[in-house]
């Protein structure tokens, strides 16, 4: 087994790894929200969109080698990338962060799959010359330091490593790919989204569910799609395809996720199947897991922490003055309670509660907004009540109106009420 020094793998990762972000799916279980926009480009957390987590963490590994894949709806995405993330790439030094739409180079399909779409760019890949490919999905919301990941994937000489977590079988049912380790964690069985999750040995009702995240040894990684792309029967992708007929064949190992506030101290507690703690990672492609990583945020003690400085979440913000409470008077004070509130907003008067708001949001006199997720530039007319809503950019609610209070009036007003009654709002087109 091989050992490398800390600087060696700095060298590694910044000039021999590149990364693929997989960022052009339709989105369309979070619909009405990417109606307009790529879903990697939705806004999260009030001042970010959610590509900026796994954009953060490339930074923050020290991954300067970047193609981002779209698809659909992608010029919100192209221009929130352009706006903010090229200024921290230095061409000159061969770094580069480069959004790439299909180009139907060797197919004229759009992307079949996960792993068609690596497919059809392999030229733009190869020509970068790397030793490793880091795959990402440009969807979840989670903090990763992949050098250690990338480190694992030397030292154990591996073809692919596959980024695991613990997870209750409940929760990986029909959602993940669950996997089998050995002792030493290579993968010796893979399934993509079983209805009955197999357990871990000695943890039941616990398995090992794979991120999505990937590091392939180039060279290997060039020949897999290329035969994959020949295999009639693929349907061209990672999970179904190229990861369970890698395990066959070849050396795959899994590597534990653990984020970044684990410590030698709580790593076994958070591991532990009775703590209830796990690393914190999120898939936001349904509009009530998109609702409820948004609330994480807002805890006392947020498991996703945005403030650590030695991991900065970066994005692109405009030049906006500071938020703004205005009091006035016994029965008219603008506060916000538990609230996540960017810059630019106004609460003139209104009360908000347990809610993040993004840029430039107004809440007038005596409106309420509580349990909730306002965009960008939304302004909430004098009087209104919101509950448990997400109201999309732009958007202005009428003083007086309620929303979230009345399922079936929400319904006729056009709204879109999920099952679990959260209420979205958006622009009539």
């Amino acid at each position: 087994m091989k050992t490398l020094s800390d600087t060696q793998i700095q060298h590694i990762v910044r000039h021999k790894t590149s990364a693929v972000i997989l960022a052009g799916g339709k989105g369309s279980r979070l619909d009405p929200l990417t109606r307009e926009r790529a879903k990697p480009a939705v806004p999260f957390g009030g001042v970010y969109r959610i590509i900026d987590f796994v954009l953060s963490n490339c930074l923050n590994s020290n991954l300067r080698k970047i193609h981002v894949l779209t698809q659909y709806k992608g010029m919100s995405l192209d221009r929130h990338i352009n706006n903010g993330w090229r200024r921290y790439f230095c061409q000159e030094l061969g770094e580069f962060i480069d959004v790439v739409p299909p180009q139907q180079r060797i197919v004229d399909n759009w992307y079949q799959g996960s792993a068609d779409a690596v497919y059809q760019n392999i030229y733009s890949i190869e020509k970068e010359n790397p030793e490793y490919v880091v795959i990402l999905a440009g969807d979840h919301i989670y903090n990763m330091d992949y050098r250690l990941m990338i480190r694992q994937h030397i030292e154990t000489d591996a073809d692919v490593t596959v980024a695991a977590m613990v997870v209750p079988c409940a929760d990986a049912a029909g959602a993940f790919g669950v996997m089998e380790t050995d002792a030493d964690n290579k993968i010796v069985g893979f399934e993509e989204k079983p209805v009955v999750p197999k357990s871990i040995p000695g943890r039941p009702g616990f398995c090992l569910a794979s991120m999505g995240i990937y590091v392939f040894t180039a060279r290997f990684l060039f020949e897999k799609l290329c035969q994959d792309a020949n295999r009639l029967e693929s349907r061209r992708d990672f999970g179904l395809d190229v990861i369970p007929e890698s395990i066959e064949k070849n050396c795959v190992f899994a590597h534990l996720f653990s984020d970044l506030n684990v410590t030698d101290e709580n790593v076994a507690d958070l591991q532990n199947q009775n703590s209830g703690k796990r690393p914190y990672w999120r898939d936001v492609g349904k509009i009530v897991s998109y609702y409820e990583a948004n609330m994480d945020l807002i805890a006392i003690e947020p498991q996703l922490n945005l403030y650590a400085s030695n991991w900065p979440i970066r994005s692109y913000h405009r030049d906006l003055p500071p938020a703004k409470f205005v009091f006035s008077g016994a029965d008219r004070q603008g506060q916000a309670i538990n609230s996540v509130v960017g810059q630019g907003c106004i609460i003139s008067g209104g009360q908000v509660i347990h809610s993040v708001l993004g840029h430039s949001v107004r809440v007038n006199s005596y409106a309420t907004v509580e349990d909730s997720i306002l965009f960008d530039d939304v302004v909430i007319g004098r009087g209104a009540k919101i509950r448990r809503c997400i109201i999309d950019r732009g958007v202005v609610i009428p003083p007086g109106m309620e929303a979230g209070f009345d399922a079936d009036e929400d319904r006729r007003r056009g709204f879109h009420v999920s099952p679990e009654g959260i209420v979205v709002i958006v622009r009539e087109q």
